[in-house]
């Protein structure tokens, strides 16, 4: 929500996901052994067999997408979703199995589409009465997995680009050295700091976005 508006004005869409996948691959490997340990992993698990079914029908209407089509896409979901976290916008009823599939394919098709896996899982997350760590760690898990579904999806079809693959694998130092300084300086009691901080970045990000020429 705060790379993609930004890249998509100056790279293909294809090119733009490529990208992600590369550094979101590699990026939070160190920090995979905490959030396996305080992820639920049997809600990741459900959510990523959703994104088995989403993803090629999300690569396919990639494949069908303008460049500046994409950006303004991308954009708009960002400053739908930031809306919907900043007004307090919640599911209040019991999550049921089937619901948690359906998120995940929704995620399979954001993601194939857009890159944007994100946003349906953050939401969901957003409705359940759990601590902030475990939230963090399971979207970060679930991202992880996601990414490892989409670069499959990638390269197994005509799509594939080697040169926006090394792009992204050229910004994993930065990726990998702030996200460790991220996990370091985390602190749950911070929460709120944390939100807005967050809710300005990927506002001026899908700003800028929406309203590059």
């Amino acid at each position: 929500m705060v790379y993609l508006p930004f890249a998509a004005q100056v790279l293909p869409p294809v090119w733009v996901i490529i990208t992600v996948l590369a550094f979101d691959i590699f990026g939070p490997i160190p920090a995979l052994p905490r959030v396996i340990r305080e992820g639920h992993i049997r809600d990741v698990f459900r959510l990523t067999l959703g994104v088995l079914f989403g993803v090629p029908v999300g690569v396919w209407l990639l494949t069908t997408l303008s460049a500046e089509v994409f950006r303004y896409v991308v954009s708009i979901v960002a400053l739908l979703v930031l809306s919907t976290l900043i007004s307090g916008i919640r599911y209040r009823g019991e999550l049921a199995r089937w619901m948690i599939y359906c998120v995940g394919v929704l995620s399979g098709l954001l993601g194939g589409a857009v890159g944007l896996t994100g946003p349906p899982v953050i939401l969901i997350y957003m409705a359940r009465s759990i601590s902030i760590s475990a939230i963090r760690a399971s979207i970060m898990l679930f991202l992880f997995l996601t990414d490892i579904i989409l670069l499959v999806v990638f390269a197994i079809t005509d799509i594939w680009h080697w040169t926006p693959f090394v792009i992204g694998l050229l910004m994993i130092p930065v990726y990998m050295t702030t996200l460790m300084i991220g996990t370091w300086l985390f602190d749950p009691a911070k929460e709120k700091l944390y939100r807005w901080v967050a809710y300005t970045i990927i506002a001026v990000s899908a700003l800028n976005g929406l309203l590059a020429v």
